[in-house]
């Protein structure tokens, strides 16, 4: 089967997206993609085709890269998104200016798009040598998938099972133009070390080694499926109710985890977090056992890269963002009648009968007593021990004083107003989906 045919071959699920977008970065891979696409396009009825081009600007011979980018899509009649961005240093120049990139394609691609990238087998075969060489699972062994899903879209990469001595024939027989990056000869990066020095010799003793180590990433990649699948019928018993799910966030069941086996308790909560967080590495799991068998009446939390788990009530609950900050300050609530926006806290609401007089939400900060129907004053602390609220929540509980008076704690029932009065104090914590994390 030809290149062009394998190609619409694999895209043929995807033919009734809104657009396909071709990652274009004018090297020789994604010259060859777009070539491809554009002139099946001419015969084929594609969704509408478009290029991204995203200039880091680490090179300065990549500043006349973004024109190279513009004439070769103007001569095949393709519309190019060029954007510029601003590369964090850090330990990875690879890994910065790939974060830079994907971020951009993030938040390109919309409903019903895909977005096309030009990884052949060849990469794929690289990329499973490079991460057993950093010791990563099975997940990790897995390869690049060859789709996922990215920003409101899809990210495909349809040359998976190209090679890329069949890319290079296609650019020599279609005479293209395409750049040649610099730092690709470069063999400080593990990658090109990987690629000039490691596989020639590997492939002069073993010529199918490429195709091989591509079928093993397939391989690996069926057994994170089966590891997949297993993680969510843990997960589906340890997502049991909580009485504080109205907080929006994520928890899990401490006792359904400790049930499974130590390694199906990191598959499952790998899982979980994947979402969430940057997955640790296998050094750093021992926060999680710290977390797991600490005693009942300790806080422990387990920090991860974006974000903490948290242990209460029976429960491991994520916290991230705004929940990590310190107290909210107080706030006036000059309009009771209406909703009032907390910073970064929520927002409350008063419904019922308001009480009068200049109401306003302060925090705890220890000492607080709340008069109740029935039994008098009562230590705010003990009154919160008894409801089980956690630790992490009693900080951000908005508390409705007049004057020095506590008035009501917001969303406990019995200290929420519906005690005292025919009124009640109602608080919707920000949630992940409010840009939390």
């Amino acid at each position: 089967m030809n290149l062009p045919a394998k190609l619409l071959l694999n895209l043929k699920p995807w033919r009734n997206a809104a657009t396909w977008r071709i990652a274009f970065s004018g090297g020789l891979d994604s010259t060859v993609l777009l070539h491809l696409l554009a002139h099946l396009a001419k015969t084929q009825s594609l969704p509408a085709l478009s290029a991204i081009h995203v200039h880091h600007g680490l090179q300065a011979v990549a500043d006349a890269w973004p024109e190279h980018c513009r004439s070769v899509c103007d001569a095949l009649g393709v519309p190019l998104q060029v954007v510029r961005v601003q590369v964090q240093p850090g330990a990875s120049l690879e890994r910065a200016a790939r974060d830079a990139r994907y971020a951009v394609f993030s938040e390109v691609i919309q409903a019903n798009e895909v977005l096309l990238t030009a990884q052949h087998r060849d990469d794929q075969a690289e990329t499973l040598l490079f991460r057993l060489l950093r010791g990563a699972g099975v997940r990790g062994l897995s390869g690049m998938p060859r789709q996922r899903p990215l920003g409101k879209g899809q990210l495909l990469r349809p040359l998976l099972d190209i090679t890329r001595a069949e890319i290079e024939a296609y650019a020599t027989e279609h005479q293209l133009r395409w750049i040649e990056d610099p730092s690709n000869q470069d063999r400080q990066f593990s990658r090109n070390y990987l690629r000039h020095q490691v596989f020639p010799v590997l492939t002069s003793r073993w010529p199918q080694a490429m195709a091989s180590m591509a079928r093993g990433a397939a391989h690996l990649s069926e057994a994170q499926g089966l590891l997949d699948e297993l993680a969510q019928i843990d997960l589906s018993q340890a997502r049991t109710v909580s009485e504080f799910d109205w907080l929006g966030l994520p928890s899990l069941e401490l006792a359904s985890l400790k049930n499974l086996s130590a390694a199906r308790q990191r598959n499952a909560l790998s899982h979980w977090l994947e979402s969430l967080t940057r997955l640790p590495d296998s050094d750093h799991w021992s926060g999680w056992e710290d977390l797991r068998d600490a005693s009942g009446d300790a806080r422990p939390i387990w920090r991860l890269a974006e974000g903490e788990l948290h242990r209460a009530g029976g429960r491991i609950w994520w916290l991230s963002g705004s929940w990590l900050r310190g107290s909210p300050p107080v706030a006036a609530w000059p309009e009771p009648s209406l909703p009032l926006t907390l910073p970064g806290n929520g927002v409350l609401t008063l419904t019922g009968q308001i009480p009068d007089g200049p109401l306003q939400i302060r925090y705890r900060e220890g000492g607080e007593v709340m008069e109740l129907p029935g039994r008098g004053h009562r230590d705010l602390k003990r009154l919160l021990n008894e409801r089980g609220v956690p630790p992490f929540v009693r900080g951000r509980l908005p508390l409705l004083f007049k004057g020095g008076q506590l008035l009501a704690v917001a969303s406990l029932p019995g200290l929420d107003g519906s005690a005292s009065g025919n009124w009640n104090l109602h608080w919707r914590p920000m949630g992940e989906d409010q840009g939390l994390s």
